[in-house]
Formats: structure tokens, C-alpha cells, sequence
């Protein structure tokens, strides 16, 4: 296949088709050449045509072919230095994906050379193996731009009415009776109206997906019959996965995961990507040569001094060195994408401290990478949430982050589930976590909404298990229960693993929705997992990142008990949108704001008297409340009106016994009324309640509304 070549344009980067031909950059700064191989559409595997980018303009070479149109399938070969010792891996011989391409088809052939080194040789990485790897190697995707947006329009769904399901696209619709079979586990799938009808139901504002960039599956799984379920293994970053979509043509998931997200849209549902920009899956050293390893090593990656070894902040080989104008560059270019083509909502970061690593590796939080996304007139608009860890020195940095992002409070985690489960010394932690962590943001003049709550998490104990196994039982995974954490903060409440005592069941479920209540009626944002409103189970698996099955997939064949907890979780989230109180943009004052004889918030001994200094540092405080005092905050609207809200008084008892607790007395002409109490999911709403004593059973919570006297 012969063609016409011309000099093109050095950006957009990646292949760009402008309706009558298409324009190829590749950024590399050690290139001696760069090819574009071509690829026959009906038989992917068959070269139909090779030719050199032309020219090179600061760093990018680039070139444009008339002609070529939408749908087309390509790879790149990097000519080059290949000297490891010195951190440069250029390898003609493989071919590489654009880390710029829009879709990719095909997969990751572990038996064929995708390695730059003959495996098996002494020197292993430090001679250049010269079999193509074609043959095992995704096509990149030449994509169009035919997608109808229609009316479109960002829910904008401001942070205090935040609502955050983390899903998996696959794993939420796979076994959903409702959608049809071949939607199952797609972008078509998450977009079913009875998929969207569940989360309108629920209350939800925000699907937060794992991740959906382009990943590949690890060769050590797949010796062992399994799978990279999660997709923590990104190859591309600008390419949805393209084993969510319905339709195997390729470049099909693009207009697919379009469909997707103008659907949810169109629901008020906002869409967020977990993204994994820290590190690839080209892994370290000794890790394959499929795209920026091949094309630019140095300029993308992390390296020690001695540069054939890298820097691994991830504990997954190598890391993304967004502090090199390469690496950040790719960072930003794909986060834009996202945002302006594909209309996503925001973006939570896996392992951001990475990100943020600068000089010889050390955190800071005002890190380029940083700076550039807070400047950024599109980027600065969308939701910013970082995982704030990584595995390298000093890569806990819950708090350590600054505004505009909000973060992942593994504190919060931490605290609720030892609270629940008994533990001593959290009077004072359970009140900073249930008030907003005002010890973690308030001084650096963050808000409440900088804390992401979360109980669970997609890594870990489902909800269900937390409160059923005391220990992980990950045996499926094939690494004799080695992998995923060993502290868990989880309580079997007596039996480990399912049982039909009645009395345990009984328990179990208490201590759920305990939980999910601690969740929803805490100031910050809260994040469900999904399924955990049904009582998912993964029989005790807490890291199931390889289980891409059953034990993964939400079962929506519900019994009475998985049914009942549904419900529940409703009624709580629903609740919180109608509670101003419980969306606070500031942190509360402890003080009478306004005309009300309330406090904005109040802490009380089970007795009724206000906690003082020194209650908070009993190691036996186990049971505690606070009132919340309505229209006494000072609630405004997007408007800037002020909204009026209802009192609210919360009782908590973690200890094992009933406690007696004193209600206080309402103001004058109102009453109490039960609105949630988890030992009776039967009683309440509006069942009245007398001020004075009030018994709460042994691990539950309660809670009552201030409502006008008849």
C-alpha cells in the first residue's frame, strides 16, 4: 500500500482525523525515526502499510496522510538508543501503542515477544530482543467525531449534595435481571433505564467508576485462570476499555461510553473516573515494551541514578514522573480529553500523592502537576478527589493536600469501624470524623467537603463481610491468603462467616446499617459502594481485584434481609438531601448563631449533660450524642436564601449493652419524633418521643427530628 505523505502538524497529539485524512504526533526527544504501521480493519493482523513521520518540530514528529479515514488501525515503531544502563529503550522491533490513541483493539498476547529483551538471558534486560511483537500487540484505533451530545448540560452537582457510588461498570450489570444479555457488564449496560432507575431511587448524585482507560491483563493471572478485574493496569490513557462495550467493532466503546454518560446526565447523575496516572503496565525493569517505555523511557518514568532500574512509588514497578514536562503533559492532555470529548464530571486519582513527587521523589502539595490542574480553566471546574497515599516514604498524606481537592479519608474509615466494633480511646476521633475533620482541613482553610467519608471501599471488605469475617479468606486468589491488607478493623460479631443464628444475623445487620447511618448523617461527602446497600457479599475476599465472577458481580436477586437493608439505605440518603444540617459548607462553631436557643452543635453524655474537655479523653466512652441545631445553622441556597432545616438529635451506643441516655427537651411548641433508630428499623419516621430517659440497645443508633407540636 503506497501513500502520500505531507509534513502535517506537530499537535493535536495522537491520530487526529479532520474528515478527509488523518494527522499523526508522537512526542519522544530520543527518536531517530518514528513509523506508523497500518493495519487491514477486517484482518487486524495483516500489516497493510508502513511509513515515517516526515518531520520533527520541538521534540514531536508528525506527518498527515489524505485519505485516511476514521476506523483505521495503526501501531507505532520508535527507532532509537537502546541502552538500559542508561535508561533509554527504544526497540523498532516492537510495535507500541500511541499513548495518545482514542480506542485500541485487541489485547495484550503474553506468549508472543511483547518483552524489548530476550527472556531468559543472563543479561536479560540488557540486550535488545529482535522478534516483532506485532502479533501480540492492540491496534490503535483511528476514531471519529460523529457523536450527537444533543442538549447535554454537566448536572454541576454542588459538593454538599454529593453523593458518590463507586461501581464497576462490568460488576454492577452483569447479573441484572433487567438488562438485556448482551448489555451485560457494558457502558450500554450501566446506562439501562433500570440501572438508572435504582440509582434515582437510592438518591445517588455521582457514579465514581473503577477504572475504565485501556488496561492490561497481567501474565501471571492469567497462568492461574484469572483475571485483572479492577483495572489498576492502564495502558492508554485516552481510551475507554473496550471490553465494556456491546459491540466489538472497533472504536465502538468510544460512542458507547458517550451514550453512557449523556444518559446519566439526563438523570442528574454526574460520571467520575478513577484514574491510575501513577503508574502502567509496563512494570519495572523487567516489565514488557508496549508504549512509553518504547517510546520514550525517561521523559515518562521514574528512574534511580542508575537509570536501568526505576523509582516504584506504587508498589506496581514503575511510576509516572508527573513532574517531567512529558509526563505531565500526557497527565493533563488526557484529563482535558476526558472532560471536553467525553464529558466526564471529575476524576478521583489512584495513589495521588504519586503525582505530587518532586526532586529526588519527596511529596509536595503545590507540585506543577498540581498547579497546572488548579489553573486550568476546564479542569479547575470538575471534581478533584485523591487518593491521598502511596507506598513510598512519606506517602500518607490524608490531609496534606490542598484546595481545590477533596480526599479520601481513610481516617474517617478507620475510626467508624473501630468505633462500631468496640474499640476504646475514639470518643474524641468518632467527633472529629462525624463533624467533618475539622482537625484535618480547617487550618488550612479547607471545608467539610474536602473529605470524602467512606466505610468501604472497592479494595477490602464489602460492607456485608466486614460485619461477617474477622479475617480475609482470599484462597481464590491463588496466593495461599498472602494478598490484601491483614488489618481490616473488621468484627465478625461471634462466628466467622455466614450462620443462621438468629441472634448473630440480627447483629450483623444492625451493625450495618449502623454503619451506613454513621456514613450519611456525618458532615463531608459521602461514598457508597455499590452493592453494599443490598448486603453484597464476597465471602470474606478482601482483595478481589482478580475475581472478574460471581463473587465480584452484584447479585440483584434480593431476600427479605438483603431487601429491608435497600430500603434503609433510601430512606438515610433521602433523608440527608432534606437535611440542610447535614450538608454544612463550614465547619460548626460550637456556638448560638442567629435567633436560635440552640447551639449550631452539641455533645452529650448519655446523662444529658454537655461533654466537657476531659469527658472526651475516657477510655470507656462508648455511647455519646449530639444535637444538631437547625435553623440555628446558617444554611444558604446556591441563591444565597437561607434555608431552614429541623433539629436533629443523634444517639450512639458502640457499647454491647443498652445505655439509658436523657433526652433533652425540645424547644417550645415542637416535639421529638423517631426518624431512624437501627435496632427497630419498624419504628419511626415521625413515632413520637418524650424528652427524658430513652433506652438504646447495645450497638445501635437512633435518631430524632424536632418537628412543630400538633
Amino acid at each position: 500500500m503506497t501513500m502520500e505523505v505531507w509534513p502535517g502538524k506537530p499537535y493535536p497529539r495522537g491520530a487526529t482525523f479532520d474528515g478527509t485524512g488523518v494527522n499523526f504526533a508522537v512526542f519522544s526527544q530520543v527518536a531517530t525515526r518514528v513509523e506508523i504501521c497500518l493495519f487491514d480493519p477486517r484482518d487486524p493482523s495483516k500489516e497493510i502499510g508502513r511509513f515515517d513521520l516526515p518531520e520533527v518540530t520541538d521534540l514531536t514528529w508528525h506527518g498527515y496522510v489524505p485519505g485516511l479515514e476514521a476506523g483505521t488501525l495503526y501501531g507505532l515503531r520508535v527507532h532509537g538508543p537502546y541502552d538500559p544502563r542508561n535508561g533509554q529503550r527504544c526497540n523498532p522491533y516492537k510495535l507500541l501503542v500511541d499513548p495518545y490513541a482514542k480506542a485500541l483493539h485487541g489485547e495484550v498476547d503474553w506468549s508472543q515477544p511483547v518483552f524489548g529483551y530476550p527472556l531468559g538471558n543472563e543479561a536479560q534486560d540488557l540486550m535488545r530482543d529482535e522478534r516483532d511483537s506485532a502479533p501480540g500487540m492492540p491496534r490503535c484505533v483511528v476514531v471519529g467525531n460523529d457523536f450527537d451530545w444533543g442538549n447535554d448540560r454537566r448536572p454541576d452537582v454542588p459538593w454538599r449534595k454529593t453523593v458518590i457510588y463507586e461501581a464497576h461498570v462490568k460488576g454492577l450489570t452483569m447479573r441484572h435481571p433487567k438488562v438485556p444479555e448482551h448489555q451485560r457488564g457494558t457502558y450500554a449496560g450501566l446506562a439501562h433505564p433500570a440501572v438508572i432507575e435504582h440509582l434515582l431511587k437510592l438518591g445517588v448524585t455521582a457514579v465514581e467508576l473503577l477504572p475504565i482507560h485501556e488496561f492490561a491483563d497481567d501474565s501471571f493471572l492469567g497462568e492461574k485462570g484469572l483475571k485483572n478485574y479492577w483495572g489498576y493496569n492502564t495502558l492508554c490513557y485516552f481510551a475507554p476499555e473496550h471490553q465494556y462495550a456491546s459491540r466489538s467493532t472497533p472504536g465502538a466503546a468510544v460512542n458507547e461510553f458517550k451514550g453512557m454518560v449523556k444518559a446519566l446526565h439526563a438523570a442528574g447523575i454526574e460520571v467520575i473516573l478513577d484514574v491510575v496516572y501513577n503508574h502502567t503496565c509496563e512494570g519495572n525493569h523487567l516489565g514488557p515494551t508496549l508504549s512509553l517505555k518504547g517510546i520514550d523511557n525517561t521523559a515518562y518514568y521514574w528512574t534511580m541514578p542508575e537509570a536501568r532500574y526505576y523509582l516504584d512509588f506504587t508498589g506496581c514497578g514503575n511510576s509516572v514522573n508527573a513532574s517531567s514536562p512529558a509526563g505531565a503533559r500526557l497527565i493533563v492532555d488526557s484529563l482535558r480529553y476526558w472532560v471536553e470529548e467525553m464529558h466526564v464530571d471529575g476524576f478521583r486519582f489512584d495513589l495521588a500523592t504519586v503525582l505530587g513527587r518532586m526532586g529526588k521523589g519527596e511529596f509536595n502539595p503545590h507540585a506543577p502537576i498540581f498547579q497546572t490542574i488548579n489553573q486550568d480553566p476546564v479542569l479547575s471546574r470538575v471534581k478533584l478527589i485523591a487518593e491521598p497515599w502511596d507506598v513510598g516514604l512519606g506517602g500518607y498524606q490524608v490531609g496534606g493536600f490542598a484546595a481545590p481537592w477533596r480526599e479520601w479519608n481513610g481516617k474517617y474509615r478507620d475510626a467508624l469501624r473501630r468505633y462500631w466494633k468496640g474499640d476504646e480511646n475514639l470518643a474524641g476521633e468518632v467527633g472529629y470524623r462525624l463533624a467533618g475533620s475539622s482537625d484535618l482541613y480547617q487550618e488550612a482553610r479547607r471545608r467539610p467537603q474536602a473529605s470524602i467519608n467512606f466505610v468501604t471501599a472497592h479494595d477490602g471488605f464489602t460492607l456485608h463481610d466486614l460485619v461477617t469475617y474477622s479475617h480475609k479468606h482470599n484462597e481464590a486468589n491463588g496466593e495461599r491468603n498472602r494478598d490484601g491488607a491483614d488489618d481490616n478493623q473488621a468484627w465478625n460479631c461471634g462466628v466467622e462467616g455466614e450462620t443462621d443464628n438468629p441472634e448473630v444475623v440480627s447483629l450483623r445487620e444492625r451493625q450495618k446499617r449502623n454503619l451506613l447511618a454513621s456514613l450519611f448523617l456525618s458532615q463531608g461527602v459521602p461514598m457508597l459502594v455499590a452493592g453494599d446497600e443490598m448486603g453484597r457479599t464476597q465471602g470474606g475476599n478482601n482483595n478481589a481485584y482478580c475475581q472478574d465472577n460471581e463473587l465480584s458481580w452484584l447479585d440483584w436477586n434480593l431476600d427479605e434481609r438483603r431487601q429491608s437493608l435497600l430500603e434503609f439505605t433510601s430512606r438515610l440518603i433521602q433523608f440527608r438531601h432534606r437535611q440542610p444540617v447535614l450538608q454544612r459548607r463550614r465547619f460548626f462553631q460550637g456556638k448560638q448563631i442567629w435567633d436560635s436557643e440552640y447551639k449550631d452543635l452539641t455533645w452529650f453524655n448519655p446523662d444529658g449533660t454537655e461533654m466537657r474537655q476531659e469527658d472526651w479523653g475516657k477510655p470507656f466512652v462508648r455511647s455519646l450524642a449530639f444535637l444538631l441545631g437547625g435553623d440555628a445553622i446558617p444554611s444558604l441556597d446556591e441563591r444565597g436564601q437561607r434555608i431552614i432545616g429541623d433539629a436533629l438529635l443523634v444517639l450512639l451506643n458502640a457499647h454491647h449493652e443498652p445505655v439509658g441516655f436523657t433526652v433533652p427537651a425540645p424547644a417550645e411548641g415542637t416535639r421529638w419524633v423517631i426518624e431512624f433508630y437501627t435496632a427497630d428499623d419498624r419504628r419511626g419516621p415521625e413515632e413520637p418521643v418524650p424528652a427524658g430517659p430513652f433506652e438504646l440497645t447495645g450497638r445501635s443508633l437512633a435518631v430524632f427530628r424536632q418537628v412543630p407540636r400538633d
